[in-house]
Formats: structure tokens, C-alpha cells, sequence
């Protein structure tokens, strides 16, 4: 079945560039996160998406059909914002069937939507309950069950756990995720949370400055970001200034390591950024020296628990390794260690 396609969509404010030429071919089904920090254009391309913004150009295509005109109320697009935008004044099944009213339902079968709806978002029996009732999650889940009440081909939300404390906000990730999982409902959120994007989606779009870096599953983003930008932006990671010598080594300060492949039309000489995960570096007694390794001295050591972080100063580089407490390295402060970066954990990318 096709999915939702934009095709070099832009959106400008004037002299502001909020999104700049985007194109995305997003799947049928899947759960999909616009992921990246506050004002990349993430907001606003779903703006786009639901017909609150209208392009400055380019087209946004669903199921083969050209939307980008269509008004909103005729896209068949469920939402959830960010502030939830239920209605004070009314109880909790009127919230909900609200649009089923709108189109005209009849009361016995809005009555047994909500309950169907209720029943799915886990909150069976609040129909007659009040707004001002509920708390933040349950306010959360009626919000849900109202932008599902018109089975609508598109389920975006915008940032809607934001305001929840943490251990409610990761119940509700899982929660959200198995309900996509068991309607089948192409969904986007947009999140600033990069675990949140992790745990939940099928496919994460990162942003960064009205463009969009990267678009893959989130271990392929991950494991293999597209650019520095993106190695730094999800997770934590060591980035380290380059140079290239040929198609699988670079040179840091005065040392060569090998690594998978650079850049495509990288050449000799050209500045490039070698990206590898915390835990990806290894921390060996000083003296073990072999290829991809460095000399250097721990300048800190955090251990949080489930996992043990050590400070490392190579000579003018600054890196971070992370173990788990059963594999943590026999250093200490003031220790002299070898690092080593493995060859198939260095991805490369354009500085």
C-alpha cells in the first residue's frame, strides 16, 4: 500500500527558512519519528503534513493522492498535540466522539466507539468522568482515543509526552507502540528525545537546521550515522578530527588507523571526522600496543550503576569508554592505559 511522500517540500516565514527542500518516501504502516533538537523544522514539516501550514513549495502525497491543497478536515489525518487540546467544558466520551457527532453518528454507536476506544488505550469505564478528572496519562490516553476515533489514515503527534515524568512517559512509549503495532496506522511523532525515537519507531528521520541529515531504522542510524551531526545528535559519541590517507585508513595527530571505507570521493588529505561509540572503545593495560591503538592516561572515572564510564586523555585528544560494571577495565585515575578503536566499530564521515 503507498505511504505518505513529500516531494522538496519548503517552508518559509518570511526571511526564515523552516524546512528546505525535504524529501521523504515513508512506508505504509510504520511507526515513524521526526527526530532532532528544538527549532530544526520537525514541527513544522508535520504542520505541513496535517494542512495546518501550506508549503511554499513542493507537494505532500498520501496514498498516491496530491493532499498538499486538500484542507484538513478532509485528509482523514487523526492528531495529538503537544498541549492534548481536549475540551475543558466537556466529559470524557464527549471528548472523545466529538467528531463522531460532527459527522453525524448516531449516540448508541458513538457510545460503543468510545467504549471500544476506552477499552484500547486502557481506560475502561471513565466515559462520564470530567477533564479536570483524570491525570496527565489518563488526560494523555483520551487524547489518543479521540484522534482514533475516525479511524484515520495518519496518526501524527506532536511531542505528546513531554510533559509526563519519566517513568509514566516510557509506560506510554511502549503503550503507544504496541497500539501502532496492533491498528496498523501509518504514525509520525515528532520528538526531541532520542531514546523516546529509539524505543518506538520503525524508521527515524533526523533534522537538523530545516533539513533532513539521515532516514533509516534506528540501529542503522545509530551504528552507522550519515554525518557528524548525526553521530553526535543520537547517543554519545567520540568525535575525532581526521585525515584521509587512502579508502580504509585515516590519520589522527601522528597515528594511522584502519577503518571499514571513508567518504565516498574522499581523497588524500581531505579533513574528516572519525565517529566511534563509547562503548565501542576498548581499555587495555599500557604497554599492549598493537594496530588502532593509542597511548593515554584515565583523567576520571564515573560508575553509575549499570554502567562505568572512564575519562580518557590521549595525548591532545579527549575520549569516552563505557563498559558494564562485570567488564570494567582494572584503571584507575592517573593510570596509564592503551586504547584501542576496533577497525569495524570507526565510521567515517565528512567533516
Amino acid at each position: 500500500m503507498p505511504g505518505l511522500e513529500l516531494r522538496s517540500v519548503s517552508k518559509r516565514f518570511g526571511p526564515l527558512t523552516a524546512v528546505e527542500a525535504v524529501n521523504l518516501d515513508l512506508p505504509a504502516g510504520k511507526f515513524i519519528s521526526f527526530l532532532g533538537p528544538s527549532g530544526c523544522g520537525k514541527t513544522t514539516l508535520l504542520r505541513l503534513i496535517a494542512g495546518l501550514e501550506t508549503p511554499s513549495s513542493g507537494q505532500v502525497v498520501l496514498e498516491d493522492r496530491d493532499i498538499t491543497a486538500l484542507p484538513t478536515h478532509q485528509r482523514n489525518i487523526g492528531m495529538v498535540f503537544q498541549s492534548l487540546a481536549l475540551f475543558p467544558h466537556l466529559n470524557v466520551w464527549n471528548n472523545i466522539t466529538y467528531g463522531l457527532r460532527i459527522r453525524g453518528m448516531p449516540q448508541a454507536d458513538r457510545r460503543r466507539r468510545a467504549g471500544e476506544l476506552l477499552e484500547m488505550v486502557r481506560l475502561p469505564g471513565v466515559e462520564e468522568r470530567d477533564i479536570k478528572q483524570l491525570s496527565g496519562g489518563q488526560r494523555q490516553r483520551v487524547a489518543i482515543a479521540r484522534a482514533l476515533a475516525l479511524e484515520p489514515t495518519l496518526f501524527l503527534l506532536d511531542e505528546p509526552l513531554s510533559a509526563l515524568d519519566a517513568k509514566l512517559r516510557e509506560e506510554m512509549q511502549v503503550e503507544l507502540r504496541m497500539l501502532q503495532e496492533r491498528l496498523g496506522i501509518t504514525t509520525i511523532i515528532v520528538t526531541h528525545d532520542q531514546r523516546e525515537a529509539m524505543t518506538m519507531s520503525d524508521l527515524v528521520v533526523v533534522m537538523s537546521t530545516a533539513e533532513v541529515q539521515q532516514v533509516g531504522p534506528p540501529l542503522e542510524i545509530y551504528r552507522s550515522p550519515a554525518t557528524a551531526f548525526v553521530a553526535d545528535f543520537i547517543g554519545s559519541s567520540n568525535l575525532l578530527d581526521a585525515q584521509c590517507v587512502d579508502p580504509s585508513t585515516v590519520r589522527i595527530g601522528e597515528s594511522e588507523f584502519s577503518v571499514p571505507s571513508v567518504p565516498e570521493g574522499a581523497r588524500s588529505g581531505d579533513a574528516l571526522t572519525l565517529t566511534i561509540r563509547p562503548e565501542d572503545v576498548h581499555v587495555l593495560p599500557s604497554g599492549d600496543t598493537a594496530s588502532n591503538r593509542l597511548p593515554g592516561r584515565v583523567s576520571f572515572v564515573r560508575d553509575v550503576g549499570a554502567s562505568v564510564e572512564l575519562f580518557l586523555r590521549c595525548g591532545e585528544l579527549e575520549l569516552i569508554s563505557i563498559s558494564a560494571p562485570k567488564d570494567r577495565p582494572e584503571a584507575r585515575p592517573g593510570d596509564d592505559v592503551m586504547v584501542e578503536l576496533p577497525a569495524e566499530s570507526c565510521v567515517v564521515v565528512r567533516r
